[in-house]
């Protein structure tokens, strides 16, 4: 295997595998939503500074009004989507949320015909049917645990408000092709940081040291470390293999919420997650129904 794919794929993996644990430390934290996500953004900040430095990776001079315009811009929706997510997860589960949360390929898709002019082929409106199927077949299930049927639509509301968010923050990431991704996550987080810190004077500050170990986790591994792992990734890999090993984080979100929690999905919701990953992998790998690997080893049995 070559250099840049091995190294590629062990840092893809990595940055899946610290993603998906990131609902726990947040539960865990017992902080408010707001406050967890403003200390992410000051320690991921710090971090994406020093390691951006440390390694040659920050470049001042794309530092341009219309950069800097774009980033912070793409930075609001970015909080925003971490806001709804992490406040999904005392909704739903912290398994339900990621599920419902990687519907974000279809909210890319559509806002890319939208303001892109990408064109929307047959093949992702039969990706788009599927990740639907999915998504009722999550919504008609019944709420696991003691969670009440209008705090489990809730927590699939703001689970889709999340993934629209990240899309709108993906479309603005489109139009700063060309400037280093290290920058641009430097300043949505910076943005993020002077958002909520309004918020920050007013609340009162973690109490114990365990708090404010999970909150500097959160932001020095889950965002620092994890934005450098995934985008030295994305530039060493072919964007099928990136798309491949993405689901690795909704696989390892539900494990986690498994084992540190006890939520197990219903069959229902079995169903509609498999849907739902399917329907995202073929849209991430281009698949068409010929295409499909299950369908095109039957082919050429059958041939």
């Amino acid at each position: 295997m070559d250099r840049d794919l091995r190294r590629g794929s062990a840092e893809m993996t990595a940055a899946m595998l610290i993603s998906g644990t990131i609902g726990w430390f947040v539960l865990m934290s017992g902080q408010p939503v707001a406050g967890v996500v403003f200390w992410r953004c000051v320690f991921g900040a710090a971090t994406l500074a020093i390691l951006a430095v440390a390694f040659g990776l920050l470049d001042l001079r794309h530092l341009r009004p219309r950069v800097v315009a774009l980033s912070v811009l793409g930075g609001v929706a970015i909080v925003v989507n971490w806001l709804l997510l992490f406040e999904a997860y005392s909704h739903a589960s912290i398994s339900i949320a990621t599920m419902v949360y990687n519907t974000q390929p279809f909210m890319l898709l559509g806002l890319g015909a939208l303001f892109l002019g990408e064109k929307i082929t047959p093949a992702k409106l039969f990706w788009l049917s599927v990740s639907f199927v999915g998504m009722v077949a999550i919504v008609s299930a019944k709420p696991a645990g003691g969670t009440g049927t209008g705090d489990y639509l809730a927590g699939i509301a703001l689970s889709l408000g999340a993934a629209f968010f990240y899309a709108i923050a993906a479309i603005v990431t489109k139009l700063l092709k060309g400037t280093p991704p290290q920058l641009i996550a430097l300043i949505q987080v910076l943005t993020g940081a002077a958002m909520l810190a309004p918020f920050a004077i007013v609340a009162p500050l973690p109490q114990t040291a365990f708090q404010w170990t999970l909150l500097i986790a959160i932001g020095v591994v889950h965002t620092g470390i994890m934005y450098i792992l995934l985008y030295g990734a994305i530039q060493r890999l072919p964007t099928h293999v990136t798309g491949a090993l993405s689901f690795i984080y909704p696989i390892a979100a539900i494990l986690v919420d498994r084992i540190a929690f006890g939520h197990a999905l219903q069959p229902v919701q079995i169903a509609g997650s498999a849907a739902i990953l399917l329907a995202a992998a073929g849209t991430n790998l281009g698949w068409t129904l010929r295409s499909m690997p299950l369908i095109k080893r039957q082919t050429e049995r059958s041939a």
